[in-house]
């Protein structure tokens, strides 16, 4: 029972540390992404480039849209 519990807390730990993922943004150095359960990077990216246009990644506008699917604007 005790080996069980240690397996238990081990893949928990395990999952809830995979949750959280960052993104260092290949265009600009200065900024990385950060999302916790958020869709997936690539997907977001690039839905929010044909919502707000290819060219506005800095603008709030893309950042909003960023956020609400999950991933956060980070400056390093």
């Amino acid at each position: 029972m005790k080996r069980l519990i240690i397996v238990a807390a081990v893949t928990a730990a395990a999952l809830l540390n995979a949750a959280c993922i960052t993104i260092i943004g290949v265009d600009d150095a200065d900024y990385r992404w950060t999302g916790e359960s958020a869709q997936a990077f690539d997907d977001a990216k690039r839905d929010c480039r044909r919502a707000v246009g290819a060219s506005d990644e800095g603008s709030t506008a893309f950042v909003t849209c960023m956020a609400d699917k999950g991933w956060t604007r980070v400056r390093d």
